[in-house]
């Protein structure tokens, strides 16, 4: 019996010790979000000041401003494809410094020779922010053989290198969907590089180039105008604004791509810190004109947590860096 007694006693002290620890965590946790902030807060654009960026970063700042009781401020830092602004939150290592970045914070530890930082081990996932398909076109010509995707991927497959395409630049989010889409696909096509979408698009409508992958809201404006078509979308559902186009994957199996931008902090951001940050961006998914202003160019406004983005960059570094060894590509 007093043994019986004994062992009923260290369960209930251990018992006692489970639900102590716990809730000495939860109250440590919520201290954090208590504690912060203490000072202004800053949000990192690792890209210069004028790009898409800036409009998602300053409805942001605005709202968290008025969440949290302390200025919200942007900064622009430009530099290495939005190396150099990661670098400084990584190496401030201040749950007051956090980033707004685009998926090529996925891109940079894959497929750059000598990456300066590596998401899992160096950054913590806050939210993503936005996704957004790309669409993929080409010029309408009369001499064009190219009807549609499947026209398009049997004369690549029997014309390597035949098929051209082009991009903003190397590196850029357009060249790697590109890229990405030939090696799916098993075909090979000719790269050709331009500095910025303009000058691209320029090139693809006075048929220097037969085809492109480009943003919903720049290949829109050719193709209601009819100087383009659309034979594809970059995501795995059709999209409402372009009825009969359909996805890419429906015909390369596996393919996927997206324009998409995300939230991240120092990897010792509390996750208290996360909670408070995702609370205080909540209202801008109910009707602002942010929301309206993105599903006008066929974006959509996420702000659901860590969780996606996490999942988002588990399967993307694979899937670039497996890009990178298979075709050779490697950013500087």
């Amino acid at each position: 019996m007093a043994s019986r007694e004994a062992k009923h006693g260290v369960a209930a002290s251990r018992r006692a010790v489970l639900v102590g620890g716990f809730a000495s965590a939860f109250a440590m946790r919520a201290a954090h979000a208590e504690a912060w902030p203490s000072r202004p807060v800053r949000i990192m654009v690792p890209f210069a000041a004028g790009s898409p960026l800036d409009l998602p970063a300053r409805a942001i700042a605005d709202q968290l401003t008025e969440a949290v009781g302390r200025p919200v401020i942007v900064e622009n830092r430009g530099g290495a494809g939005g190396a150099v602004g990661t670098q400084a939150v990584v190496a401030a290592n201040d749950p007051h410094f956090m980033m707004l970045t685009t998926g090529a914070v996925a891109i940079h530890p894959a497929l750059v020779r000598n990456p300066i930082f590596d998401p899992f081990q160096d950054l913590k996932p806050i939210t993503l922010v936005l996704d957004s398909s790309l669409v993929l076109v080409l010029v309408v010509r009369q001499e064009s053989p190219f009807s549609d995707l499947a026209a398009l991927l049997s004369f690549a497959k029997t014309n390597p290198g035949r098929v051209s395409y082009g991009t903003s630049g190397v590196g850029a989010t357009t060249h790697l969907a590109s890229a990405l889409f030939a090696h799916r696909a098993g075909i090979e096509l000719l790269h050709v590089p331009f500095r910025g979408s303009s000058p691209a698009t320029a090139a693809l409508l006075a048929g220097d180039i037969d085809m492109m992958i480009t943003s919903t809201n720049e290949g829109m404006q050719h193709i209601s105008g009819g100087r383009v078509r659309a034979l594809g979308v970059t995501s795995t559902a059709p999209l409402p604004m372009l009825p009969g186009v359909p996805p890419v994957v429906s015909l390369v199996p596996g393919y996927e791509a997206s324009i998409w931008y995300a939230m991240l902090g120092p990897r010792a951001m509390p996750d208290a810190v996360v909670d408070r940050l995702i609370t205080g961006m909540a209202p801008l998914r109910r009707g602002s004109q942010l929301q309206e202003r993105l599903a006008a160019i066929g974006a959509t406004l996420r702000l659901d947590g860590p969780g996606p983005l996490a999942e988002r960059l588990r399967q993307e570094v694979p899937q670039w860096r497996e890009l990178g060894q298979a075709s050779g590509l490697v950013l500087d």
